[in-house]
């Protein structure tokens, strides 16, 4: 006989999906729009709420948990200004194609329209920076939507979605039946690559004589990081990362020859320009890392492997374009690399090396470590020391964020959470408090600035609530640090509105949210104040350095140049080429 439905309101079947999908967190914030749901989550124990403090706060801490994790972010608001303000974290993870799913809710579906109390076109706001939209109107239609939305969240290029519930649609009734198995006519990622294609990139590939490999945040979101380290050593080739890719191949290899782009090391850039043949690996050519595309790689055949078709050729042409996940993709080229007679070319990759470790003498990264006044690069490479390069590590934008990228070297991926593609101030604390949620046995460091930390610090709040002991370091230069570096470089040093003249106490502030503050003024406490907060493991600590106000990151390429165009220093005030 067949099991009879359960008749159930549309805020418990709200419920139930996420429970029948296995989901253990979900961020939110409730409002009018939305209260049947949350008189739901009272009466049910399988979905930990997490309340935050601000709505941008719950997307960019489900942000931090789905970068972590590879598990999809979840997220619930209200209608109007709850939608609004989870437009910046639900752009930040369209940028970065991270899995989210966001929950809005809507005014009744009669009122839809009518310009009603706290009503906003939700779906209209975000279509530019989802990977998909709905609108739920009926019931009837709410389970099978919620099951749609986390399947195009996590398959082919992950990505948000949202999902917009009017009030009426959760206090309806129908039948409950979460579907097992979605399928979409419109919707069919490409997962393996074209065998023709594959071949040909090997083929090119073994002919290199001056090889680079480019890997980006893909990999890490294909979980291919195993693959993308034994395809890298099969070849031997120098291999770079992007921003996004960090970890993906482990930092402290000697085949790794550091980051990329506008802040990348001088020999990743000028690999990167004279190379012959260039792999791309789940990366985009984002314009930070180009630089001027009329000058990037101009020798180079470019093969370039994308899960999303779109992506390939966009930015730069492609001589060979696989479409396929990395990981897939990346397995098969392995194999048939180890069944290809030819080998590379072992005189012209030697000559090849030669040339890189040349440029890596010029030991990019340098910087003063004689000075009593704190260097951010010292703080940072402190925290990697004493951390063991073991800790997730989530940042903002800016001067700090590239120095992390620089001196904190990932082994691991998914260890570096990080705003790249929007750039977003404030994503740091809530992203740190969402992964310490995920892992609350690791050690989750936030890299801040002073002016990016304060953007969410209303989420210090929710880190004492749901027990987050986070560790958060703010490299507090008193500036906004990357707006004043631009501002010496390329308006005569004025220094308009980027000087923070009215700072809070950061100590005061953490000790009034409840947590451990400290402020460090001198070199030679840092090393100590960061042992001591690591030892304080059930309290989130917020470490004040005090850092020197006119270090700036380098290398550096400016707007408008190549990669074969970086400054070095400023005590070498060239440009090398």
């Amino acid at each position: 006989m067949a099991k009879k439905k359960e008749i159930l309101r549309g805020a418990e079947i709200f419920c139930r999906a996420l429970k029948d999908e296995g989901i253990k967190h979900l961020f939110g914030y409730p409002g009018g729009a939305v209260l049947h749901i949350y008189d739901e989550l009272y009466k049910q124990d399988a979905v930990e709420h997490i309340l935050v403090r601000h709505e941008q706060g719950a997307t960019h801490a489900a942000d931090g948990y789905a970068r972590a994790t590879g598990k999809p972010g979840v997220v619930l608001v209200t209608s109007g200004p709850g939608a609004t303000n989870a437009v910046t974290g639900i752009a930040t993870a369209y940028l970065d194609s991270i899995p989210l799913v966001v929950f809005t809710g809507q005014v009744a579906t009669h009122m839809i329209g009518n310009d009603a109390f706290q009503e906003v076109d939700s779906i209209g706001i975000t279509r530019p920076c989802v990977k998909h939209n709905f609108l739920v109107k009926d019931v009837k239609d709410l389970a099978a939507t919620i099951k749609k939305a986390f399947y195009v969240a996590t398959s082919g290029r992950p990505g948000p979605v949202v999902v917009d519930i009017p009030k009426d649609v959760t206090a309806d009734s129908c039948e409950y039946e979460y579907p097992k198995e979605i399928e979409m006519r419109s919707y069919r990622p490409v997962v393996k690559g074209h065998p023709g294609q594959m071949k040909k990139a090997v083929k090119l590939l073994l002919s290199a004589k001056k090889p680079m490999i480019y890997s980006g945040g893909g990999v890490v979101l294909s979980e291919a990081s195993k693959e993308l380290t034994a395809f890298s050593r099969l070849l031997g080739y120098p291999i770079t990362n992007t921003l996004m890719g960090l970890g993906a191949f482990p930092a402290t290899d000697k085949q790794f020859i550091g980051m990329l782009g506008m802040h990348g090391t001088y020999e990743a850039n000028m690999g990167m320009h004279h190379c012959d043949v260039l792999i791309a690996i789940g990366a985009r050519f984002d314009d930070r890392v180009t630089g001027d595309l009329e000058k990037f790689c101009p020798y180079a055949k470019i093969i370039q492997i994308d899960v999303d078709p779109s992506s390939i050729a966009k930015n730069v042409p492609v001589d060979v374009p696989i479409v396929g996940d990395v990981k897939h993709v990346l397995t098969d080229l392995i194999n048939i690399l180890k069944n290809e007679k030819a080998k590379p070319d072992a005189k012209a990759l030697k000559a090849w090396w030669q040339q890189v470790r040349e440029w890596e003498a010029l030991d990019c990264l340098k910087y003063d470590r004689t000075t009593d006044v704190i260097k951010p690069q010292y703080v940072i490479e402190k925290l990697w020391e004493l951390t063991k390069g073991d800790a997730y590590v989530t940042s903002d934008v800016g001067q700090h964020q590239m120095w992390a990228a620089q001196f904190y070297p990932f082994d691991k991926p998914r260890r570096w959470i990080n705003s790249g593609g929007l750039g977003t101030m404030g994503f740091g604390l809530p992203a740190a408090m969402g992964v310490k949620l995920a892992y609350p046995d690791e050690t989750v460091a936030c890299i801040s600035g002073e002016a990016s930390l304060v953007m969410c610090i209303q989420e210090l709040s929710t880190c004492l609530q749901y027990n987050t002991p986070i560790k958060i370091l703010s490299l507090n230069n008193r500036y906004m640090g990357m707006v004043r570096q631009w501002q010496e470089f390329f308006y005569s040093s004025r220094y308009s509105h980027s000087y923070m003249e009215a700072l809070p106490d950061f100590v005061k502030m953490a000790e009034s949210y409840g947590h451990v503050g400290m402020r460090i003024e001198k070199s030679s406490d840092v090393e100590g104040a960061i042992k001591e907060a690591l030892a304080l493991k059930d309290r989130t600590v917020l470490m004040d350095f005090v850092t020197d106000q006119s270090e700036n990151v380098y290398p550096m390429i400016a707007a408008g140049k190549g990669h074969h165009e970086m400054h070095l220093s400023s005590d070498t005030d060239r440009e090398l080429a």
